[in-house]
């Protein structure tokens, strides 16, 4: 890692944070820093594009504000992080640069969920330059991920062990006593993003031999992953694991793998979605509000010809029998249908988006489920071992859910070591140094977020 140069800032007029963003994962968030809000003398504006989340979020809380912002608004944008000495952005990805170079302007700290791109990497010197902290990766995964792994690595080389294998392992679920679909799943987070995962290539490594999986191969190369305590799930691979090596002091090691975990069966039907192009964000379907599902599908069917209905000539497409459990899926969330899709010059991605919004639904009284799992093979006094640390967290309902409650706590945590001085570390950073994941991850396990350890010689 590039060593960090630590500045001592003066924080005795830092009293004013801005959140940008005040959908799904912003609850726990808000609620959290508003709560301390009142002891500490903050204000805290929420700012969203439709003011009534905001509103509903901020309530009537003595210190704080709901606020109107479109964000591709420059002058509206720029005067609410103007105001503010912290700025927290839960807004898409792509949107985070624009901020970061308000930010760097007007001199303020900012802090996201999202991935850190290479983009942002290169302001490091400049958030660094201004004694500004950029914390990214601030979320669940990425997020409690990097801070749980990072402190057992660190505590494995302390006592003298090497470490020749890490895989992590996170999946957003539906808890057992709520899961009443086929698929064992329901959104949780940004639906767009469940559309839209896995596209691009993943990178790990095995053996030392790298591995790549691009996109129409990766969720049918999905393997099983035994949790402790919940039994056998299935995992693809998540992104660039290869990032990760050198950031968590593991440049050596022969085995790195960062994946998502999906309930048995899950993989091979979404598998099916992709072979059938449903998950194509890249052109719109011109009319396709006029259409059925089924004219849909029946425009998707093969070419090559084949006989029987739109489902049968699905399921040769695919090579899959017509009542297998991937078709079961497929059917059960409506693609067979003679129903209207209702929405006017959609991409295929917006149109299965559409589709899993309302299939795949929290009810008011279903609990979602956060696992994370880590494995680490390690090497000491001539004996080999493996390590397991595993979270289970289970949420309420479908508003104070795992999710939203494992992404924001994280950033709020972090925001009141930011407004209190107690991090020093200017640029651009993620949460692996002892400095950020000791005092978050003390502070989450007492809202829950608890780790149980497993470990034997193997």
């Amino acid at each position: 890692m590039k060593s960090i140069n630590l500045h001592l800032y003066n924080y005795t007029y830092m009293n004013n944070i801005l959140i940008i963003g005040a959908g799904r994962s912003a609850t726990a968030l808000i609620q959290y820093v508003l709560a301390r809000a009142k002891e500490n003398n903050w204000f805290v504006t929420v700012a969203d594009s439709k003011p009534e989340y905001a509103e509903a979020k901020v309530g009537n809380h003595p210190n704080g504000r709901p606020a109107w912002l479109d964000v591709t608004k420059v002058n509206d944008r720029r005067e609410l992080i103007g105001r503010a000495d912290v700025v927290v952005s839960l807004l898409p990805a792509y949107l985070h640069m624009e901020v970061a170079y308000d930010c760097i302007k007007l001199k303020k700290h900012l802090i996201t969920a999202s991935y850190v791109t290479k983009d942002m990497y290169s302001l490091s010197n400049e958030f660094r330059d201004r004694e500004l902290i950029f914390m990214g990766e601030m979320g669940l995964d990425p997020g409690i991920d990097h801070m749980s792994a990072m402190k057992h690595i660190n505590d494995i080389k302390a006592k003298g062990g090497k470490i020749t294998a890490f895989r992590s392992y996170t999946g957003g679920l539906v808890s057992p006593e709520s899961d009443d679909n086929p698929w064992h799943y329901k959104i949780t987070w940004n639906p767009r993003n469940v559309v839209l995962a896995g596209q691009g290539t993943a990178q790990y490594l095995e053996d030392g031999k790298f591995k790549y999986i691009p996109y129409n191969r990766l969720f049918q190369e999905h393997h099983p992953v035994e949790v402790p305590g919940l039994g056998t799930f299935e995992a693809y691979a998540n992104r660039d694991s290869l990032l990760y090596r050198e950031v968590y002091g593991l440049s050596g090691i022969p085995n790195i793998l960062r994946g998502t975990l999906r309930a048995p069966g899950y993989c091979d039907a979404w598998h099916a979605l992709v072979q059938i192009g449903l998950t194509d964000a890249s052109f719109p379907i011109v009319d396709s509000d006029k259409l059925t599902y089924h004219e849909l599908m029946e425009a998707y069917s093969s070419a090559k010809g084949g006989v029987g209905s739109v489902k049968e000539r699905i399921a040769q497409m695919l090579e899959e029998a017509p009542e297998s459990g991937v078709m079961e899926k497929l059917e059960w969330l409506g693609l067979f249908r003679k129903k209207k899709i209702k929405l006017p010059n959609a991409t295929p991605a917006q149109i299965l988006e559409n589709l899993l919004v309302d299939k795949w639904k929290m009810k008011p009284k279903d609990r979602d489920m956060i696992v994370m799992h880590h494995e680490f093979e390690y090497e000491l006094d001539k004996r080999k071992k493996l390590l397991t640390s595993t979270l289970v967290m289970k949420g309420e309902n479908d508003v104070d859910t795992a999710m939203t409650r494992s992404v924001g706590l994280p950033l709020g945590i972090f925001v009141k070591l930011v407004m209190q001085g107690k991090i020093v570390s200017a640029g651009v950073h993620i949460p692996v140094s002892p400095e950020i994941y000791e005092p978050v991850l003390e502070e989450l396990a007492s809202y829950g977020i608890v780790f149980t350890h497993q470990e034997r010689d193997l």
